[in-house]
């Protein structure tokens, strides 16, 4: 069984400078079910589903499939999406040894919000936080992308 383990934080200063590659992401939700989520997802010039189960208790673990699939069919599943798009340009940070924060910058109804994830091997695994990081919010539904698009952050 495929797991994603990551840790997720606010962002708090300037990381920009750090940027090694960036992509604009669209993405929509055929089910946004805590249990479980699919979803659709334009990256750059490639389009892929993608289904998450449940969160363990740390909310930092939980089941993830992915496949790439074709750009018309992204649009033809994003077209009968729940409503509520997410738009995001995501920018790519190298951290410690071969891992990376993956920052979002939020557009449309989440403008204003900045969000950085880094994926780890294990729940423990020891990495070094950089100044622009701020609150971690792992584990924090409200800032799930499947619930943004249901309860975006303008109306927090």
């Amino acid at each position: 069984m495929a797991q994603e383990i990551e840790r997720k934080f606010l962002v708090q200063g300037d990381f920009k400078p750090l940027v090694v590659k960036e992509t604009r992401i669209t993405q929509g939700y055929l089910s946004s079910v805590p249990e479980r989520t699919v979803r659709i997802r334009i990256k750059g010039d490639k389009g892929f589903i993608t289904i998450k189960g449940i969160g363990n208790e740390s909310g930092a673990s939980r089941y993830e499939w992915e496949k790439e699939i074709s750009i018309d069919e992204a649009k033809e599943l994003l077209a009968i999406c729940e409503p509520g798009v997410i738009d995001k340009t995501r920018f790519i940070v190298k951290a410690d040894g071969d891992l990376v924060f993956e920052v979002d910058e939020f557009y449309g109804e989440n403008e204003g919000l900045t969000v950085a994830e880094i994926e780890l091997p294990t729940e423990d695994t020891a990495f070094t936080k950089p100044s622009w990081l701020g609150k971690q919010v792992t584990g924090d539904v409200k800032y799930f992308n499947s619930m943004l698009m249901k309860n975006p952050y303008k109306n927090w």
